[in-house]
C-alpha cells in the first residue's frame, strides 16, 4: 500500500508493515495473535463464524470461547491493521507503538494541556523528527501521529479488565498507516436470559482522505444487550451521542446544519435479519450509522460503518461486567471538496 505524505516533501512515497505481539500496562495477554484458521466446524474462510450462534470476528485470538482472554486488531484493509503491540509505561507516562515507519522511534509522549485527554482516553503523540546515529543528521518523520488510549476503572488480579488503543496520522494525502486494537482480560460470564443496558465515554479521532491534518472527538455511548437468544438479530442495539468535534491544537469545532457545516449526528447499531451481533463468547460485531436531513423533508445517509467489541467480566452480578470496542465511521467532509473522513473511536461501557 503506497501512501503520499503531506510533509515536507510531497514527493516521498512510504510503506509500512506491522509485526509482533499485543502488551498493555507492560504484561502480555495470554492469547494467540493469528489470524483464525478454516475449518469445517462452522467457521469461514476469513476468520470469522457462520451464523451458528457466532459472529463475525476480527484477527487475533484463536479458539476463543467465554473462559478466555481476548485480543483483537484491525482488518488489514487502506492502510490500516499495521499495529498489533502497543505497550503503555506508567513509570514514564509513555506509550509504545510498534509496526509503523517514520512515527518517532515508537516511544509517544503524553500530549500536553487541554489534549492529555480526549473523554476519558488518554493522547499520545510521536515525536516529529529523529537523529541519526551515525551523522547526527535529524531525520523528519511523518506527523502528526496520535496514539488514543483506553483503559477499564475495573481490575482483576491487578489488570485492568479491558483496555482499547487506537493510532492514526494526519500526515497522508489518503488517510495514512495505523490501526487499533482492543482487549479483555480473563473470561466472561453471560446472563442466559434478561436484558441489560451499559453507557460510558467514546473518544475518538478523525484523519481524512485527499486533506491533511486530523481532528479529536468525544462523546457518549449506551449499547443494550438481549441475553435470551445469541442467535437473534436483534441482541445488541445501542446509540452514539453528544458527539463535540476538536482540532489538533485543541479548540472546539463549530457544528451546524446547513450546506457546509460539520455534522455529528447520533449514530445507531443497524439491525440486520439473519445477522447475529453477539456470541456466546461474548463476542460484539455489529454496523452502525447515522442520517441527517436532506432539505426536502426526508433523511439521508450521513456516516456509515461498524462497531467490533468484546462483553467482559461477571455480567450475572453487581457491577455487572462491561464492554470494550471499537467504532469506525466513513463520511462525506461537508466543510471541503471531494474530501472524506474516517472517525476511529473507542469505548468502555459499564453497568
Amino acid at each position: 500500500m503506497i501512501r503520499l505524505t503531506i510533509a515536507s516533501s510531497l514527493l516521498a512515497l512510504l510503506t509500512a508493515c506491522g509485526d509482533g505481539q499485543p502488551l498493555f500496562d507492560e504484561t502480555t495477554t495470554d492469547t494467540d495473535t493469528t489470524d483464525t484458521d478454516t475449518t469445517d466446524d462452522g467457521e469461514d474462510s476469513d476468520g470469522g463464524i457462520d451464523n451458528d450462534g457466532a459472529v463475525t470476528v476480527l484477527p487475533g485470538t484463536t479458539n476463543a470461547s467465554s473462559d478466555t482472554g481476548i485480543f483483537r486488531f484491525e482488518e488489514a484493509v487502506d492502510g490500516g491493521g499495521l499495529v498489533e503491540a502497543v505497550a503503555y509505561d506508567s513509570a514514564t507516562d509513555t506509550f509504545t507503538v510498534d509496526g509503523i515507519g517514520f512515527d518517532g522511534e515508537n516511544v509517544y509522549t503524553r500530549m500536553p494541556g487541554t489534549l492529555a485527554t480526549v473523554g476519558t482516553a488518554r493522547v499520545f503523540g510521536a515525536s516529529s523528527s529523529v537523529t541519526d546515529p551515525l551523522t547526527g543528521t535529524p531525520v523528519d518523520q511523518v506527523t502528526p501521529y496520535r496514539a488514543l488510549y483506553g483503559v477499564s476503572k475495573n481490575q482483576a488480579d491487578g489488570q485492568p479488565i479491558t483496555s482499547y488503543a487506537i493510532v492514526r496520522t494526519g500526515g497522508y494525502v489518503p488517510y495514512g498507516f495505523g490501526g487499533f486494537v482492543y482487549q479483555r482480560d480473563g473470561g466472561v460470564t453471560l446472563p442466559e436470559t434478561g436484558q441489560a443496558t451499559f453507557s460510558g465515554d467514546y473518544s475518538g479521532i478523525r484523519v481524512f482522505n485527499n486533506r491533511g491534518g486530523l481532528e479529536y472527538t468525544t462523546g457518549d455511548m449506551s449499547m443494550q444487550i438481549d441475553f435470551e437468544d445469541f442467535n437473534a438479530n436483534d441482541a445488541v442495539k445501542g446509540r452514539l451521542t453528544n458527539r463535540i468535534a476538536i482540532d489538533q491544537f485543541g479548540n472546539e469545532i463549530e457544528l451546524g446544519t446547513e450546506d457546509g457545516d460539520l455534522q455529528l449526528p447520533d449514530v445507531t447499531i443497524s439491525i440486520q435479519e439473519g445477522s447475529p451481533s453477539i456470541d456466546s463468547n461474548g463476542e460484539i460485531s455489529t454496523d452502525m450509522g447515522s442520517y441527517i436531513s436532506n432539505g426536502e423533508g426526508g433523511i439521508e445517509v450521513y456516516e456509515t460503518g461498524t462497531f467490533n467489541g468484546l462483553v467482559a467480566g461477571d455480567a450475572t452480578n453487581l457491577p455487572g461486567g462491561e464492554i470494550v470496542g471499537v467504532i469506525v465511521l466513513e463520511s462525506t467532509d461537508p466543510r471541503y471538496t471531494d474530501v472524506t473522513v474516517q472517525e476511529t473511536g473507542g469505548v468502555i461501557l459499564y453497568r
